[in-house]
This record gives structure tokens, C-alpha cells and sequence, in this order.
């Protein structure tokens, strides 16, 4: 590991809640892609299985801010162990309605209530802000994460649509549920690196982040991009099975993480000058422009460089949203912030698959990738629109130190 990442992990407890958040993102990467998995193993109906993938998505958009802004007011501890129950509950009723054929509205209803799984990569992000805010140490944390995220969606792809496709239907999903049980109860048992909740009585906050119009831009550009990953998985899937490959999505699907587990990894060594502005204004145009070529592909190995190539962009757009994120909303609403991306994302996502799913059932896999493609392309013109948003920063905000001295001064200028 290069040394500017080890240097992280001299701050007492890191060690213990990243490992802990690596397992309890892990679902991140499996659930979505492993109930497309089994409810297609188990019924053959893409456009159902997009359609359930979609509805954990948008249930995650409805209940994740909102777990997210409850953990700022009371802490870890208090609000993620209840919230994971419930999910978990969920994903068992879930399981047995699929394996046992019960009627579609019983696998919605699990569904929404599987959404109430909270983001624990924005838990992560809070405890490495605790800890490095600041300080050029938080740029390389949120690259680590991003590329912990990565290597989530090399492996979870391959775990869940393996297991599925390979032993029994149910299997991806089932891990899933034990890895996120496993990674919440670890990290809400490490309270030394909790950080201090914010009680609303103290801060007086009735306003939810999303207020921020910096932040009101990034959720919209990342609904778009969401559309681009959910997309991309049901269609992959699909494209693969077409060509009677199945089980060869998930490596597909692990190269296209791979390009951006690389490129996030390099990312943070690095130290940029400058507004972080264009830099995530050009890699949002980036994602756009790598979804033209998987238009073009006819095969797998082909599909599976395009996708590598695509996946350059995805980290390193990721790493800088998270630090404008720090400098358009209060520290005291920094993970409420941090999920409403999250949030955008997974609005995207369902709109993506449940879309790509139609699409497939309707003219085929290859027809599908014209999902993603059009999602890029909304998410530049979003982009654009918003850009001169994001050059006003919150009051009270956290931001980091390579923001905070030109930003500052340009702002009282």
C-alpha cells in the first residue's frame, strides 16, 4: 500500500471501521444485481426482476436520508441497528415469497421495506471526516473508500450472481443480508470512533441539507449517473445470457468496477490546485462519452474492455463530489449530505434498471445499452446547468484544506 494510504490508518480505530464498512457495503454491490439474478433464474421476467431492483432503489431513496439525517442527530448506535432489523426482515419475507412463488405484490412489498438499509459508506466517510477534517489526509480517506467501494463491485457482482447461478437462487441475495448483519453490528460496536451527534435543540436545525443549492445539483447529476450503473447491470446481465453466458456477467461487471478501483487508487496520491469544480464537471462528461462504445460492442470480450475503460471515470468523479459535498453543506448535516447523493444515485438506479428491463423485454439486450447512454447524456446537461451552483459554498460547512483557501477568499471577494 503507498504510503500516503497506510499513513490513514496511524489514527487509532480506523482499521477496525473501514474493515467493518467494507463488509457492511458489500450488499451494495449484491442485492440489486442478485434479486435480478434469482427472480430471473426463478421466473424468466427481466422486466419484473429490473422492476423489484428498482423498488429496493427508490425505497432506499425515500428512507436513506432520512436514517442518515437521524444518526446527526442521535448518533450511529441509536438509529443504524434498528433500521438494519427492519431490512433484514424484509429481505427474509423477500426470499421465501420468491422461492415459494407468492403472488408479485408480496416481493414489492419486501422489497420496500429492504430499502431501509442504511448507507453505511456515508457512515464511513463521516468517521474519516471526524478524524482528518482539515486536513489533505481527508482527500486520500475518501479515495480509500472509493476504492473500497470498487473493489465491493468487483467481488459483490461476482459473489452474488455466482452463487445464483451456480448453487441455488436464492444464494446472492441471502449472502448479501449476512454481510450487511455482520458489518453494521461491528462498526456500531466500535464507539470510540463514532462521531458526536449534532441534537437538533442545540443546532436548531428544521431544514433538511437538501435545501443547499450546491448539493441540489449533485443529487441531480448523480440521478442520471445512477440511471448509467443501474442500467449497465441489468443489461449485462441480459447481454450475457443472450449469448448463453450468464454466469460471465458478473467478471464483466467486476472489470467495469476494476477501471475505477485503478483510477481511484492513483487519484489519491494525488494533490490538485484549484476549484474542484471542473474537475467533477469533467468527469461527469466523461461517464457520458464512455457509454457510446458499448452501443457499438457485439461480444463479450469486446463489451468487457468498453466497460473497463468506462469504469476510469467513475472514482476519481465520485472522490471530488464528496469533497464538494463538504463544502455545500453544515458539518452538522455532513452524512444527511452525503446520502442524499447516495439517495440520487439510487433513484437513478431504478429508474435505470427498471427501464433497461423494459427495453430488453421489448427489442433485446444490445437495444438496452441505449439506457445508459441517454442517462449520460442527461447528466452533462444537468451538469451544466447547475455549474455556477456549486461555486457557493454553505456557512458552517466542513470542506477540506486544499478548497479552503482560494474558495474562501473568492467567496468574501
Amino acid at each position: 500500500m503507498p504510503s500516503p494510504y497506510r499513513a490513514l490508518f496511524a489514527a487509532p480505530g480506523s482499521k477496525a471501521f473501514s474493515a467493518a464498512g467494507f463488509l457492511g457495503r458489500m450488499p451494495l454491490s449484491m442485492m440489486g444485481i442478485g434479486v435480478v439474478t434469482m427472480i430471473s433464474q426463478l421466473t424468466g421476467r427481466y422486466g419484473l426482476a429490473g422492476a423489484l431492483s428498482a423498488t429496493i432503489a427508490l425505497s432506499a431513496a425515500v428512507a436513506g436520508p432520512q436514517v442518515s439525517r437521524l444518526v446527526d442527530q442521535y448518533g450511529q448506535r441509536r438509529v443504524l441497528r434498528p433500521a438494519t432489523l427492519v431490512s433484514l426482515a424484509a429481505g427474509a419475507l423477500l426470499l421465501f415469497a420468491a422461492h415459494y412463488a407468492w403472488p408479485d405484490w408480496v416481493l414489492f412489498v419486501a422489497c420496500v421495506g429492504i430499502g431501509c438499509v442504511p448507507s453505511v459508506g456515508a457512515m464511513i466517510r463521516a468517521r474519516w471526516a471526524a478524524v482528518y477534517r482539515g486536513t489533505p489526509q481527508l482527500h486520500t480517506a475518501y479515495s480509500f473508500e472509493s476504492v473500497v467501494d470498487e473493489i465491493c463491485f468487483i467481488f459483490g457482482p461476482i459473489i452474488s450472481i455466482g452463487l445464483s447461478t451456480t448453487w441455488f437462487p436464492e444464494a446472492g441475495p441471502l449472502l448479501a443480508g449476512c454481510f450487511l448483519a455482520a458489518g453494521v453490528f461491528w462498526l456500531t460496536a466500535q464507539r470510540a470512533t463514532e462521531p458526536a451527534p449534532h441534537p437538533r435543540a442545540e443546532h436548531g436545525r428544521s431544514r433538511s441539507a437538501l435545501r443547499a443549492p450546491g448539493l441540489q445539483v449533485l443529487v441531480g447529476t448523480f440521478v442520471a449517473t445512477g440511471a448509467i450503473f443501474g442500467a449497465v447491470d441489468v443489461v449485462t446481465v441480459a447481454f450475457a445470457d443472450e449469448r448463453g453466458h450468464k454466469g460471465a456477467a458478473s467478471v464483466v461487471l467486476a472489470l467495469y468496477a476494476a477501471g475505477s478501483c485503478v483510477a481511484g487508487a492513483v487519484f489519491g496520491l494525488l494533490r490538485f490546485k484549484g476549484a474542484p469544480e471542473p474537475r467533477w464537471l469533467l468527469g461527469v462528461c466523461a461517464m457520458a462519452v464512455s457509454m457510446i462504445p458499448l452501443l457499438l460492442v457485439g461480444n463479450l470480450p469486446f463489451l468487457a474492455v468498453a466497460l473497463f475503460v468506462a469504469g476510469l471515470s467513475i472514482a476519481p468523479t465520485m472522490i471530488t463530489t464528496m469533497s464538494l459535498i463538504e463544502e455545500h453543506v453544515p458539518r452538522a448535516q455532513l452524512t444527511e449530505g452525503m446520502t442524499w447523493v447516495s439517495t440520487g444515485l439510487a433513484v437513478g438506479v431504478a429508474l435505470g434498471s427498471s427501464a433497461a428491463g423494459w427495453v430488453i423485454d421489448a427489442a433485446g439486450a444490445r437495444a438496452g445499452y441505449g439506457v445508459p447512454a441517454v442517462s449520460g447524456a442527461v447528466a452533462v446537461a444537468v451538469g451544466f446547468l447547475g455549474y455556477r451552483r456549486l461555486k457557493r459554498p454553505a456557512t458552517g460547512r466542513g470542506g477540506t484544506v486544499e478548497q479552503h483557501g482560494e474558495r474562501e477568499e473568492r467567496h468574501v471577494a
